[in-house]
C-alpha cells in the first residue's frame, strides 16, 4: 500500500500535479501552500558550497582500537578493544561540488570520531605534507589555486606566481603533480592527519603525535593517460568506487598508525617538526587500530554535505600542537561551518556528540533542541550546578619571549622534496616531469624559472629535466638554485 504524500507539517497533499488557480486558466493563488512549500524548499536546496573540500563522498563504519597506548594518552577512543562509530568524508579540496574526481588535487580523508567522550575529528589528506606552514596564508593559496576570477578558468601560472614566492611548498607540489594527486579510487588511498597533535597522558605527560591511515586495498593512482580515459567515461570514478564497494559488502579497511616524539626530541632535528610542509623521517610508526566503512549514506546532503569537521572538536587526551598553520585551522574550520549550516550546525543528526551536549549556549537560527536546564543558561550557579572536570583541563605549556611575527628557525625546504622524487619509480618520475613541466611552461619567465631553481635544488635531475619540458632557461635556475640555502 502506497504511502501519503505529505507536506512538512505531515498535512497529506491532495494535489501534488496542479498549482491552485482562480477559475480554469486563471492566476495562481497565494493560498496554495503546497506550491508555496515546494518552490520556497527548492529554493534553498543548496546551503552554501564549502570553499575547500567542495566535492566530497561519506561512509559510515567503524573504528577498532587495538594497542594499549594508556602510556600516551586518556583518550576513550584509544582504550584497547573499543569500538567506535565513525563517518568518514572524502573529498577533492580545490575544484568545485560538481567538478570530475579525475581533476589533480589533494584529496582530504577526514573522519569523524563518536567517541565517549565526544565527537573528536581527525581531519587530514592523502598527502602526508601542506603547501604552507602558516594560516595567514591560507586565504591566498586557495585563491591561487582556484579559476582565475576574470574568466572562470583554471591557470596554472596563477599558481606558480604564488608559489614562485613559497618555497616550503616544492615537496607538496612535487606530489601533487606526480601520480599521487590522481587517485585511482578513495580505496587505494592512504590519509594523514599532516599535523602534529598532543598525546596527553594520565600524569600530564605530553607526546607530539602525527596519524596515518594506511590503506590495506594497497595504493593505486591513475597516470595521465588513464586520467584522460576514465575521465572520457565517469567523472565520477572515485564516488562510484566507493559506493560500489560498500554496497556489495567490500567494505574498505585502513590501520591507524602514529608517530611519536618526546618534547625535547623537537630540537634535534634540522627542521621544525611541527612544520606541516615536513613529514618525520626515520620516527617508527606504530599501528594502533582499525578502521572499517560498511554502510553508505541514507541521504548525502543531510550526511555527506552537512557534516561539520573541524579541528577544533578534540576530546581529552588529544590537544592541538604549536603548529601554527593548525592553530589557524582550530578557528577556520569550525567558524566556516557555522557560516555553512548556522549557529546549530553541530546539533544536527549527523554532527551531534553520542553523549548529552550540556552548555549555556541558546538560540539562533534551526535550534532544534529541548533544552531543560532549570532556566538556568549561564555557568556557574548554584540553582542548577555543571561541574567541571579537572581531568579535562589542557596541558600546560612553557612559553617566553615576546609577541612577533616572524617565520620558523629551521625551514629546510627542499631536502625531503629531493628524498621523495628519488623514491619514485621511472615511470612515476617520468609522468611526473611531463605534468609538472608542461604546468610551468605556460607560467611567466620569472616565476618559471624560479620554481625550477627550487625543484633543481631537491634534486638536479629533477630540475635540469623539469626545465628542458618548461622550456626555462637552466643556466639562470642554475644561478638561482647556487643562492638557495638548505
Amino acid at each position: 500500500m502506497a504511502e501519503t504524500l505529505t507536506r512538512d507539517n505531515g498535512a497529506p497533499v491532495g494535489d501534488n500535479q496542479n498549482s491552485q488557480t482562480a477559475g480554469a486558466s486563471g492566476p495562481v493563488l497565494l493560498q496554495d501552500v503546497q506550491l508555496l512549500q515546494k518552490l520556497q524548499r527548492f529554493d534553498r536546496e543548496r546551503i552554501p558550497e564549502r570553499v575547500v573540500h567542495a566535492r566530497g563522498t561519506g561512509a559510515f563504519g567503524e573504528f577498532s582500537a587495538t594497542a594499549d597506548i594508556s602510556d600516551l594518552t586518556t583518550a576513550a577512543v584509544f582504550t584497547k578493544g573499543e569500538q567506535t562509530p565513525v563517518f568518514v568524508r572524502f573529498s577533492s579540496v580545490v575544484h568545485g561540488n560538481h567538478s570530475p574526481e579525475t581533476l589533480r588535487d589533494p584529496h582530504g580523508f577526514a573522519t569523524k570520531f563518536y567517541t565517549k567522550e565526544g565527537n573528536w575529528d581527525l581531519v587530514g589528506n592523502n598527502f602526508p605534507t601542506f603547501f604552507i606552514r602558516d594560516a595567514i596564508k591560507f586565504p591566498d593559496m586557495v585563491h591561487a589555486f582556484k579559476p582565475d576570477p576574470r574568466t572562470n578558468l583554471d591557470d596554472d601560472s596563477r599558481r606558480f606566481d604564488f608559489f614562485s614566492h613559497v618555497p616550503e611548498a616544492t615537496r607538496t607540489l612535487t606530489e601533487l603533480y606526480s601520480n599521487e594527486g590522481t587517485p585511482a579510487s578513495f580505496r587505494n588511498m592512504d590519509g594523514n592527519s599532516v599535523h602534529a597533535y598532543k598525546f596527553v597522558n594520565a600524569k600530564g605527560e605530553i607526546h607530539y603525535v602525527k596519524f596515518h591511515w594506511k590503506t590495506l586495498q594497497g595504493i593505486k593512482n591513475l597516470d595521465p593517460k588513464q586520467v584522460e580515459a576514465v575521465q572520457g567515461k565517469d567523472y565520477s570514478h572515485l564516488t562510484h568506487d566507493l559506493v560500489s564497494a560498500i554496497n556489495r559488502g567490500d567494505f574498505p579497511r585502513w590501520d591507524l598508525y602514529i608517530q611519536v616524539l618526546n618534547p625535547e626530541d623537537l630540537k634535534k632535528f634540522d627542521f621544525d617538526p611541527l612544520d606541516a610542509t615536513k613529514i618525520w623521517p626515520d620516527v617508527p610508526e606504530r599501528k594502533i587500530g582499525q578502521l572499517v566503512l560498511n554502510k553508505n549514506p541514507d541521504n548525502v546532503f543531510q550526511q555527506t554535505e552537512q557534516v561539520a569537521m573541524a579541528p577544533s572538536n578534540l576530546v581529552p587526551g588529544i590537544e592541538a600542537s604549536e603548529d601554527k598553520l593548525l592553530q589557524g585551522r582550530l578557528f577556520a574550520y569550525a567558524d566556516t561551518q557555522m557560516y555553512r549550516i548556522g549557529a546549530n550546525g553541530f546539533s544536527l543528526p549527523i554532527n551531534q556528540a553520542r553523549t548529552p551536549v550540556n552548555n549555556g549556549s541558546q538560540d539562533g537560527s534551526l535550534n532544534a533542541g529541548h533544552t531543560q536546564d532549570k532556566g538556568v543558561n549561564y555557568q556557574p550557579s548554584r540553582l542548577y550546578p555543571r561541574e567541571e572536570l579537572s581531568s579535562a583541563r589542557y596541558s600546560q605549556l612553557p612559553v617566553e619571549g615576546t609577541t612577533q611575527q616572524t617565520k620558523i628557525q629551521r625551514e629546510q625546504n627542499f631536502k625531503q622534496t629531493g628524498d621523495l622524487y628519488r623514491s619514485y619509480s621511472k615511470k612515476d618520475r617520468d609522468d611526473l616531469i611531463a605534468s609538472l613541466g608542461s604546468a610551468l611552461a605556460i607560467t611567466d619567465t620569472e616565476s618559471k624559472n624560479i620554481m625550477l631553481s627550487y625543484f633543481y635544488k631537491a634534486d638536479k635531475e629533477y630540475g635540469t629535466r623539469l626545465t628542458t619540458v618548461a622550456k626555462g632557461d637552466l643556466a639562470t635556475v642554475q644561478k638561482l638554485a647556487d643562492k638557495l640555502s638548505d
